[in-house]
């Protein structure tokens, strides 16, 4: 009854308040993940995942992709009781490899959802703008954890050289100095693929900022312009 009633709430959201409820998920997600350590602790941040995911698909408007976010969510809970049994029996470090990897495809496959939604909609408003800054944020976290996962696969050499694989939270840092392209540089991966993906992301980035984002923007203030102009042109 509890489950149903939090869905009945949920459900009561605007959209455009669930896609500001997702951004704020992001956020959490952020400062969890720069903030724990274990495979047990990022087992509860996959929760917090699963649970942004399946808002992304309740906004989607596609029944398909509904049924699609139930078997996530399944899948992505039997996961986290293995993650916990398995965490308490064998390397903690395996363990992490594979939420990492897991935490990366629920975040490739959310941001393609947005930008499927914002594609059909008729109407460029608040919800438009939201989501596309939605799925700017995802892309970024999606980035952070590959390059966790690379970090905690890959052995020879360290992620970033010198500095190490690198902690959770370098890696997030990393990821959205990159994908702004701020490019501080303290932070460089040493060696491929982690050069690649850095180079991947900045592309992805910019081309998101320039095409997308933008163009939601420029689309949703041209309604008041247009009628200015009409208005100014108008004899009467």
């Amino acid at each position: 009854m509890g489950a149903l009633k939090a869905y009945e709430a949920l459900r009561g959201f605007s959209p455009t308040n669930r896609y500001g409820l997702v951004i704020i998920l992001i956020g959490l997600t952020y400062v969890a993940t720069a903030a724990i350590h274990g495979s047990s602790a990022h087992a509860a941040v996959v929760l917090v995942q699963l649970l942004t995911v399946w808002i992304v698909f309740t906004v989607s408007e596609s029944p398909v992709a509904r049924r699609i976010t139930g078997i996530a969510v399944l899948v992505g809970a039997l996961l986290i009781v293995i993650a916990w049994i398995a965490g308490s029996i064998t390397d903690d470090k395996d363990v992490t490899r594979v939420l990492f990897v897991v935490s990366a495809v629920l975040y490739l496959v959310a941001p393609v959802v947005i930008v499927r939604h914002i594609i059909r909609r008729n109407v460029v408003d608040g919800q438009t703008v939201l989501a596309a800054i939605a799925a700017y944020l995802l892309i970024g976290m999606m980035f952070a954890f590959v390059f966790l996962a690379v970090s905690a696969i890959q052995v020879t050499p360290p992620f970033f050289g010198a500095q190490g694989p690198g902690s959770t939270s370098q890696d997030l840092f990393f990821s959205f100095v990159t994908l702004t392209t701020t490019g501080y540089g303290n932070l460089v991966p040493e060696a491929n693929p982690g050069q690649s993906l850095a180079v991947l992301e900045a592309i992805v980035g910019q081309l998101f900022l320039v095409t997308a984002v933008a163009k939601v923007v420029t689309d949703w203030r041209r309604p008041s312009s247009f009628r200015g102009k009409e208005a100014g042109s108008n004899p009467d």
